[in-house]
């Protein structure tokens, strides 16, 4: 018997464009939510044409909109609104990421919203959250990244920030925007509560995950700093280049890890130093311990590196490329590469689903899909004719 997903029976709209908002709803969808993603009609989600394109469609759109069904409204159109608002009227959780006011200028404020549906959950995901002096501001996730600390710690000391690679202050912030929801579902099935707003604003996110930062400065007035790869004040933890010039992530900051590692490198010396048999101790002796780190990783090719470490039980990994991954037995093992086809039957791989659930896995049943692949079959469902479609067609509503 196949289980059942964990979201399965739930109704998610989606009025979402690039990452926030439809990375959010596309975990909801992986886990058996039906998501119904409303789009412009004139060219839908911007990112279908994002980064690597396939025949004119980014290979990240049919990763991103993967179980989702795609409906074209022109919300400007009052036909296309009242379509909106026949499908959320029936639906339990409403994602979207339009600048704060841009819903309430269509007259689909929250309190429309919920007179029409008591039990719906809003997530709204914008730049600096529904209130505050910024809240009409523009703001993507670098800027979220930025303002909420996470910039100013990247990167070296003498030379200037640096982004991480990824769009983190996004997807940061739909995981949060995704906690919310299920939390607000939890108040509604079990405590008997009604919908309510979920207010995710991408600065918050961020600054939500800063770890120490906030009593340090507030107690010592001390302000962490960009100290490249090292972890600051735990030590070991940094990433070293090795002779044939690959580099690997090498975490010995466990008191019984790091002596076990220094003995594997052949200086037991260190590794029986009663000075460094705790993290403050080698924090305080960081230069020359790196140094001698250092030294040991550029005298061996990273295979040998590897081995070592892997023998001396020392968590480490190689900095993976996607080349690396895709032969990886860890990956592979995992599942980690979902096999799928793009449209015209080409097979490729995309990302496998996290998180691993034992008894109700999520799944990928279908890729992202053309602009408007569902209006006929969602409109279909919610009472429309077939002249009716057509003629919300001709008016330009959909």
């Amino acid at each position: 018997m196949i289980p059942s997903k964990p979201l399965a029976g739930l109704k998610v709209i989606e009025l979402g464009t690039l990452i926030a908002g439809p990375f959010a709803s596309r975990i909801c969808a992986e886990f058996g939510a039906e998501v119904i993603k409303v789009e412009s009609p004139d060219g839908g989600d911007p990112l279908r044409k994002w980064r690597k394109l396939y025949e004119g469609t980014s290979l990240w759109w049919f990763v991103q909109a993967r179980n989702k069904q795609s409906i074209t409204l022109n919300l400007k159109h009052e036909a296309g609104r009242e379509v909106l608002k026949k499908l959320l009227s029936e639906a339990d959780i409403l994602i979207e990421n339009f600048r704060p006011g841009v819903l309430e200028k269509l007259g689909l404020g929250w309190d429309v919203l919920h007179a029409l549906n008591p039990k719906l959950v809003m997530v709204r995901l914008s730049g600096f959250g529904q209130t505050g002096p910024m809240q009409d501001q523009p703001g993507f996730g670098a800027v979220g990244e930025s303002m909420g600390g996470l910039r100013y710690i990247t990167g070296f000391e003498d030379r200037p920030p640096v982004r991480t690679g990824i769009s983190i202050g996004d997807s940061i912030a739909a995981l949060w925007g995704v906690i919310g929801a299920l939390m607000a579902l939890r108040h509604r099935e079990v405590n008997g509560g009604s919908g309510q707003v979920v207010d995710v604003a991408l600065y918050e996110a961020i600054f939500a995950m800063m770890e120490s930062m906030v009593p340090e400065f507030d107690v010592f007035g001390f302000i962490r700093e960009r100290t490249g790869n090292i972890m600051p004040g735990i030590t070991p933890s940094s990433i070293h280049t090795c002779a044939d010039g690959k580099h690997i992530q090498i975490g010995a900051n466990g008191d019984a890890i790091f002596q076990r590692f220094m003995r594997a490198i052949g200086r037991s010396d260190l590794a029986d130093d009663p000075t460094l048999a705790d993290n403050a101790g080698r924090d305080a002796r960081r230069d020359e311990l790196y140094g001698v780190i250092d030294r040991w990783a550029a005298s061996l090719p990273l295979a040998e590196v590897e081995a070592t470490l892997v023998r001396a039980e020392v968590p480490a990994s190689r900095i993976y490329s996607a080349e690396d991954m895709f032969k990886d037995p860890q990956f592979l093992a995992r599942e980690m590469f979902l096999a799928a086809k793009l449209p015209d039957g080409k097979p490729f791989k995309m990302p496998g689903i996290v998180p691993k659930l034992s008894e109700t896995p999520g799944s990928v049943e279908w890729t992202g899909p053309a602009l408007g692949e569902h209006n006929e079959a969602v409109l279909s469902r919610l009472g429309y004719s077939t002249a009716q479609i057509a003629e919300l067609r001709a008016s330009r509503a959909i």
